[in-house]
Parts: C-alpha cells; sequence; structure tokens
C-alpha cells in the first residue's frame, strides 16, 4: 500500500548510489547475493536475542534490496536478476519470523507459524499472478519498471520492513505485532486473489 510512496523518497538517493556502484564495476546480482548474505547474518543475531544487530542487519538488506534495483534500471533489467532477487527477498522474509520462534519458541512459535502462514499467501497470489499477466501481456501501469507485475495490496514490502523493525524494538511483543500482520497478510491475500482472478477472467472474456 505504501510502496509507491516509499519509491519516489528513496528513488534519488539510490539513483546517485547506483551511478557510484556502476562506475566501480559492481553488477545488480552481485548487490543482490550481498544484500541477502548481510540479511542472514539477523537470523543469529536473533536467534542470540541480539536484537538490534538483526536491525542493522535487516536494515542492510533492504538498503541493498533498493541498491539491485536501481543498478538493473541503469544496466538493464533482466528476467534472470528479477528471479533471483525475487526468490531471495521471499527466502528472507520468511527467515526473520523463523528466528524470532527459535529465540523465544514458547512464546513466539505459533504465532511465527501464523505469520509463515500468511506469507505463503501473500507470495503465492502475487507470484501466480505475475506469470498470468506475463503470460497475457498485462502491464502495470505503477511499477512499469519491475521484472514482473508487481500487484499491490494492504500489505507489501515497504508494510513488511515496518513490522519487522517492530519486531527488533518490541521482542517481546512479536507475537501480538505478528498475529495482527499476519491478518493483514490475508486481507491482502484474498484481495488479491479476488481481484486477479476478475482481471484474468475479464481478459480471457475480452480477447474471445
Amino acid at each position: 500500500m505504501l510502496d509507491r510512496l516509499s519509491i519516489k523518497v528513496i528513488r534519488w538517493p539510490l539513483t546517485q548510489s547506483a551511478k557510484v556502484l556502476d562506475s566501480f564495476g559492481a553488477t545488480a546480482n552481485q548487490i543482490t547475493l550481498t544484500g541477502f548474505l548481510l540479511g542472514c547474518l539477523a537470523f543469529p543475531a536473533l536467534i542470540l536475542e541480539e536484537y538490534l544487530w538483526a536491525l542493522l542487519f535487516i536494515s542492510l538488506n533492504r538498503i541493498f534490496d533498493g541498491l539491485d534495483g536501481a543498478l538493473a534500471r541503469k544496466q538493464g533489467i533482466s528476467d534472470a536478476g528479477g528471479f533471483l532477487d525475487i526468490s531471495l527477498d521471499f527466502l528472507f522474509y520468511s527467515l526473520i519470523p523463523f528466528g524470532f520462534v527459535l529465540a523465544n519458541p514458547e512464546q513466539n512459535a505459533i504465532a511465527g507459524a501464523f505469520l509463515i502462514f500468511s506469507f505463503i499467501g501473500t507470495g503465492t497470489s502475487f507470484l501466480a499472478f505475475a506469470v498470468m499477466a506475463g503470460k497475457r501481456g498485462i502491464e502495470n501501469p505503477v511499477y512499469k519498471n519491475k521484472s514482473l507485475y508487481y500487484m499491490s495490496g494492504l500489505t507489501e514490502g515497504t508494510e513488511t520492513i515496518t513490522c519487522f523493525v517492530l519486531f527488533c524494538l518490541l521482542p517481546n511483543h512479536f507475537d501480538t505485532i505478528a498475529y495482527i500482520f499476519g491478518a493483514a497478510c490475508w486481507f491482502t491475500t484474498f484481495t488479491r486473489i479476488y481481484s486477479g482472478f476478475q482481471t484474468l477472467d475479464d481478459t480471457q472474456n475480452g480477447n474471445n
């Protein structure tokens, strides 16, 4: 929901940073992999309940995620790069709640499982529609520079990262935040399934 606004705020600094990285010969795929590895360092930090360290690595992961996109737009967007980026993003998104579960299984296990379950809903509805939209040549008027169709919703990247920040700042309230955000994710899932089905059905009938 907030991605289109946050993108406008961070676009200029990311573009300028991408120019510097490009001058050093860095590639978008290298930045993607580096960001993922940095994000993975949040996992042991969470298990050890070093939440501020975890927040640092989560923040670095998201910065690199923005940088790889800006660099890809400068060097040329590729399907392989887009595939790598979205695959590692979804792995990272699931890794964070799993880290909180291992940090305090008695308090966080059920809430963490519910949140990861909700991520399956948002992820599958997002990717399934992207596949069908690509097959039918449906373009997204909002995110024109993405390598695949980005379907909007109540919970997008900005909201997810805000949730992760709250987890790290308020670890004792992980379960409450996870239940609330998980419920919002399910709202996103159901609205995506409904609107995605209607869009594809209308497109198919229109082609007939």
